[in-house]
């Protein structure tokens, strides 16, 4: 299924891979990096898109955006919204449905292999994923660039830099199953294309803050100058806003100790709204607004837009993620605060990574521009 305009460059001179609405927003704000005149951050934004913004690194005829569309609701909502600002500055969207039935993913790779070999630079969103991963055995010797993913993003180059598997930091390393068997030979192949050679480097366009970069990887900043121009600034509004976190999820954190400190937070910080993570499930949310009153917001963008957007609290209270990087530079100069609560050792699950509290610590940490909360207490 091709997006709404058509395939008007049939060998676009990049070809970018999508599987989030984060992702996607980041491929706009790595093409509009070198805007002249792109307001740095603390300064006004200006209002941007159409010719003015066409001054960016790709224009529109030289970029495909292929979004491998998940099967979450919630997903597929952003992206699609995500998809239509794409296409209103000018860029090409092929919605391919990467998932959809057990035939998919070979007749995805079938279809996209003339658009792979047919590009001088592949833009990707997710290194770990094991989808672009099977498309990156597909092609050789083209430039690189891995745009933001957050926290995934730090932990892409710290693997890279020690010459480590590509593993998602809260994945337990047990040993392999039949699937990581099946595969290996496809993440070892991917990996070969994701180490920067002699001959080639990789760009990494982030938000985030990176301290050692290994040889051969290009850091370029991601300061959301697309977002602060195109969007805002914000109505503020009294009080907080708290944002959630797929930590439940994703098996890190109990999800009664979830529900105690986003309670404790609401009640000191005066939170009546809570912005939902899209992965986060609807009972966890349904039970989240009975025991706490908060206003439980679905958003369809990404936050840093919805933020940009408004209205917004004037402070924003968030657990260990990446808004916690992303939000001050998307907000700079509006005077909202970003706060951020550690993640409590005794909250974590017994069958969480051992690396989870150190990574969380280090997400915290590492951030600029946030104020950190004093760690709750743990119920008596």
């Amino acid at each position: 299924m091709t997006g709404a305009g058509g395939d008007r460059s049939p060998h676009p001179r990049a070809i970018a891979f999508v599987e989030s609405p984060v992702q996607l927003l980041n491929v706009l704000e790595w093409t509009r990096s070198a805007a002249p005149g792109a307001a740095a951050p603390g300064e006004a934004g200006t209002a941007a898109g159409g010719p003015a913004a066409a001054d960016g690194r790709t224009a529109g005829d030289d970029l495909t955006v292929v979004v491998l569309s998940p099967t979450d609701p919630m997903s597929r909502g952003q992206l699609r919204r995500m998809a239509e600002l794409a296409r209103d500055e000018g860029f090409t969207v092929r919605w391919q449905e990467a998932r959809g039935g057990a035939g998919a993913p070979l007749r995805t790779v079938r279809e996209l292999a003339p658009l792979l070999r047919g590009a001088g630079r592949i833009v990707i969103g997710d290194p770990f994923s094991r989808y672009v991963q099977l498309l990156l055995t597909l092609v050789s010797g083209k430039e690189l660039t891995v745009v933001d993913d957050g926290t995934a993003t730090l932990e892409f180059i710290g693997q890279v830099a020690r010459g480590e598997p590509l593993v998602r930091w809260h994945r337990r390393a047990a040993g392999r199953g039949p699937r990581e068997l099946v595969l290996a030979p496809v993440t070892a192949a991917a990996r070969r294309r994701l180490v920067p050679s002699e001959a080639r480097t990789v760009e990494v366009f982030t938000s985030m803050p990176v301290e050692e970069v290994p040889a051969g990887i290009e850091v370029t900043a991601n300061r959301f100058a697309w977002t602060r121009a195109t969007f805002g600034p914000p109505r503020i509004t009294e009080g907080a806003d708290l944002v959630g976190t797929s930590l439940v999820e994703t098996g890190v954190v109990d999800a009664d100790r979830y529900m105690e400190a986003v309670a404790t937070l609401a009640r000191a910080h005066g939170a009546t709204r809570y912005f939902a993570h899209r992965r986060e499930h609807v009972d966890k949310l349904h039970r989240l607004h009975t025991e706490t009153g908060l206003e439980i917001v679905r958003p369809d963008l990404p936050l840093e837009v919805i933020a940009r957007r408004g209205p917004i609290g004037s402070t924003i209270v968030s657990f260990p993620s990446t808004v916690v990087h992303t939000l001050p530079l998307a907000l700079a100069g509006t005077g909202v605060r970003v706060a951020v609560c550690d993640i409590a050792p005794e909250w974590l699950k017994e069958t969480a990574s051992p690396r989870a509290q150190g990574f969380l610590s280090g997400v915290t940490g590492t951030a600029r521009d946030v104020h950190r909360l004093p760690r709750l207490p743990s119920p008596a």
